[in-house]
């Protein structure tokens, strides 16, 4: 007496045959396979972009790096024999 039986379960499919009709269960179907593969989908595409932003980032960090040598180059001192000009 406890459990789900082979005829609860035909009974079941049934009144959802009834209600929603054979071309409504198997559209509902197609779509949930779309949305399946559409999110399959989806992730691989996630994952092929995440690996290149880490090529464009490392590229960035080159590029500020290459620029920060550029612009940390000290000035040169000014000579002593030469008069100065802030006066």
């Amino acid at each position: 007496m406890g459990g789900i039986g082979i005829w609860q379960i035909l009974i079941v499919a049934l009144v959802i045959l009834v209600l929603f009709g054979r071309g409504r269960i198997s559209e509902m179907m197609g779509d949930f396979g779309k949305g399946i593969s559409s999110f399959k989908k989806g992730m691989s595409e996630e994952e092929a972009q995440s690996s290149k932003p880490a090529a464009q980032i490392e590229g960035q960090a080159k590029d500020a790096v290459s620029e920060a040598k550029h612009t940390a180059d000290p000035q040169p001192a000014p000579r002593a024999d030469t008069p100065d000009q802030s006066n």
